[in-house]
């Protein structure tokens, strides 16, 4: 029998799924969507049977993990939008603390395989195309308050952040930790104004595909 997609699940199996998203963005963020499903299972705590009940394939747990990670960043963006003065603010803001936006990076700029998902997937589009649009007019009135260089596109911060999330092997987490902060401080500090001209013209949120 085929279970009623409708029905409510239970509160262990709702706990599982969880566990193996929550497992799956780490991972994910590490090592790429590829990484073998067991090394997923292990990381979350649970059987790889468990993992294969909630996710059939590969495909459907990438485009679970995109759903749940956008759909977060869509939140946190109004969020962070809402407290923060200043647009320069909300983008330092998010560049700097955002674990979402960066699990968002990973699947949407650096795997082929997650970006097809990501692109094919009508409600995961749509949300997409919601948080460009808002970063999009964050650039904008970052811009108009003379904080953000005026030669910078949505998809620079884009492509800067995709340089952000790729993985370091180091040995300690802290060392790792303080590798990411001087890499995001030196790159907030080339988006101020006015800054050294840059080559080519400014990428937008669609040259992200």
């Amino acid at each position: 029998m085929t279970a009623d997609p409708h029905t409510p699940m239970r509160a262990d199996a709702r706990r599982n799924r969880d566990q193996i998203l929550t497992a799956a963005k780490v991972v994910f963020q590490a090592q790429g969507p590829d990484v073998p499903m067991e090394e997923i299972a292990r990381s979350a705590g649970v059987g790889v049977g468990t993992l294969y009940r909630r996710f059939p394939d590969r495909d459907s747990l990438i485009r679970a993990v995109a759903q749940d990670s956008f759909s977060r960043v869509l939140g946190e963006l109004r969020a962070v939008a809402r407290e923060e003065p200043t647009a320069w603010g909300t983008i330092t803001r998010l560049l700097a603390h955002s674990r979402e936006l960066r699990v968002m990076a990973q699947l949407g700029l650096l795997s082929e395989r997650a970006h097809a998902i990501v692109t094919r997937d009508p409600e995961i589009r749509g949300v997409r195309d919601e948080i460009m649009g808002l970063l999009d007019d964050l650039v904008t009135a970052a811009q108009r308050e003379g904080s953000l260089r005026a030669d910078i596109g949505t998809g620079d911060l884009g492509v800067l952040l995709s340089l952000l999330v790729r993985h370091y092997p180091v040995a300690e987490a802290e060392m790792a930790d303080m590798m990411l902060h001087r890499a995001t401080a030196l790159i907030l500090d080339g988006l101020r104004a006015p800054g050294t001209p840059l080559p080519g013209r400014r990428l937008l949120s669609r040259d992200l595909g």
